[in-house]
């Protein structure tokens, strides 16, 4: 069972967790143990996520969501299979905590008086910075 907050909490069943065969050191031991760990969790046939949190979570620009709205995480930092898993699933909590905050709507606003005399001021002061470089000419 994974824990994202109060109201959120995702069973083991619906999280897939393969032990692989991990790259980098390790010397013979890489080539004998997988403990590398591939996380797999299908947003849309979760039961345990809320649609506007499973909405958010699929609008997300992540790399490791798939088009058919499948979250894929490796996880191969560590040498221990255990810290792996712990990693993987961390970081799965880490994702979806991202989609349960409700962005804050824009309000449009105006710019004020004060801020339009100050762009114009500066504007006709560019101006007559320009104006002073240029040619002088004798009439």
């Amino acid at each position: 069972m994974l824990t994202i907050n109060e109201t959120i909490i995702i069973p083991e069943a619906e999280i897939q967790c393969t032990a692989v065969r991990s790259r980098g050191a390790g010397g013979q031991n890489v080539n004998k143990v997988s403990s590398a760990i591939h996380l797999r969790f299908d947003i849309a046939e979760s039961r345990a996520l809320p649609d506007d949190v499973r909405l958010r979570l699929l609008a997300l620009n992540d790399q490791r969501i798939t088009d058919d709205g499948i979250v894929n995480i490796k996880a191969q930092n560590s040498r221990s299979q255990e810290q792996n898993r712990a990693n993987a699933l961390e970081r799965l909590r880490e994702l979806i905590l991202k989609a349960c905050t409700v962005p804050k709507i824009r309000k449009k606003t105006r710019p004020g008086k004060q801020a339009k005399e100050k762009r114009l001021a500066d504007k006709a002061h560019r101006a007559q910075v320009k104006q002073s470089r240029s040619k002088v000419t004798d009439d």
